[in-house]
């Protein structure tokens, strides 16, 4: 089994230095926008860690006074990195707190939107996985499910469930679109897959589970369809368990339980099914599967979500009426600074920001490309406290009360 992601040059001269009458009327329009919003001179900046600073403040929005905690991580330190928060495996949740304590972040807030719940389909366990594709180290680890079987807000028009934010093999932050590139061969035969190790698969297709999935069961993926999340499970399924590149066993139903290292398990609905069941103990098949980038960029970090700023503007068709707490990624300085921004769920601030003020409050601390994160009970930021060797502290009051736990997150690294 391979795993590649390809490659392209750094990021050219950042648009704020190149377009700076563009970016002050921009700056303006930002402070109509959230008349509450603290200029990022207005509030001091804490330090956390080298290249790592923190910040809390008001914004005055539609639905009231939102408070706002923010991490500002300088990728230009050679000492920082971001990486991927996660519990080792992607049919599982925990809290960011204990995520980062366990991976040794001094900073980091919640990631992707993730299955959540199954009541559309009862007796089907909700596997925690995320929406999105995911990559820690430079490894791929999932793909991303089909548009239709997302959780979480409406996305602007034209955003998709392979929406990422990372960072490069050039140590930059962008925002990029990340494709699967998988296949199963057999006999000489090459049909491809229609995930890796995702919550759900797209109809008619064959998708590959790796030790990484969890324990938990996979009958999730053949449930839901192409256009309806709470379409019903499909009947015609099939299994196959590969260990070490032949056919061992399978079953008419996905399994459940760990997948032994060395193994891989393909599961198959309808047109998939149909195909999977024509292989035969022994058989040879070969698995590959690689994250190709729309930017042909390689990847040492990324997480899904969706966009909403870009190039200093905020997107077409971003909402505008709902309001609720929120977790956001800025990028600014042609990727050498990013900005994660989670609100409060303290029950004075629980109105929250619009998808539209979201981007416009990104837009104030100075970011020219924006990226929401899951939101409501899952936005958490933790950070070090001042002065403190290790460990990390809740900053905001997370809205259910308690730290959520979540599929994954963005975490801050100091070396």
């Amino acid at each position: 089994m391979t795993r590649r992601q390809k490659r392209s040059g750094a990021a050219g001269t950042p648009p704020r230095r190149r377009f700076p009458a563009l970016f002050a009327a921009l700056a303006l329009v930002a402070g109509a926008t959230l008349a509450g919003a603290a200029p990022a001179h207005a509030t001091t900046w804490t330090g956390v860690a080298p290249g790592v600073t923190y910040r809390q403040y008001d914004l005055v929005a539609a639905a009231g006074t939102a408070h706002a905690h923010v991490l500002g991580v300088d990728l230009a330190d050679p000492r920082v990195r971001l990486g991927l928060l996660h519990p080792g495996v992607m049919a599982a949740r925990s809290t960011v707190s204990s995520l980062a304590g366990r991976q040794g972040a001094v900073a980091g807030v919640n990631g992707d939107f993730f299955d959540i719940t199954e009541a559309q389909h009862p007796g089907v366990a909700a596997t925690g996985a995320s929406v999105g594709p995911a990559v820690a180290g430079g490894r791929a680890l999932k793909g991303a499910v089909p548009d239709a079987q997302r959780f979480g807000p409406t996305p602007p028009p034209g955003a998709d469930t392979r929406a990422v934010v990372g960072v490069g093999a050039d140590g930059r932050a962008r925002l990029d679109s990340l494709t699967l590139d998988g296949s199963y061969t057999v006999e000489g035969r090459r049909m491809p897959l229609g995930g890796v190790n995702q919550y759900a698969l797209p109809e008619n297709s064959v998708g590959a589970y790796t030790p990484e999935w969890g324990d938990v069961s996979r009958r999730r993926a053949v449930c839901g369809s192409d256009t309806a999340r709470a379409a019903p499970c499909s009947s015609r399924t099939y299994e196959v368990t590969l260990k070490r590149g032949r056919v061992v066993s399978a079953s008419v139903t996905p399994g459940s339980g760990a997948i032994a290292a060395g193994s891989t398990v393909l599961v198959g609905r309808e047109a998939g099914a149909h195909r999977l069941r024509k292989l035969v103990a022994g058989q040879r098949v070969a698995v590959r599967y690689a994250l190709a980038s729309a930017s042909r960029s390689a990847y040492r970090f990324a997480v899904g979500g969706f966009p909403v700023l870009s190039g200093g503007r905020p997107l077409a068709g971003l909402d505008a009426s709902v309001s609720a707490v929120r977790t956001a990624v800025g990028i600014g300085d042609g990727g050498r600074r990013v900005f994660l921004f989670t609100l409060d769920g303290a029950a004075r601030y629980r109105g929250g920001l619009t998808i539209s003020e979201v981007a416009a409050a990104l837009r104030s601390l100075g970011a020219t490309e924006g990226f929401s994160l899951d939101g409501g009970g899952s936005s958490t930021l933790v950070a070090r406290p001042p002065g403190a060797a290790a460990g990390v502290t809740v900053r905001n009051h997370p809205s259910d009360g308690a730290e959520r736990p979540v599929a994954n997150g963005v975490g801050v690294f100091v070396s």
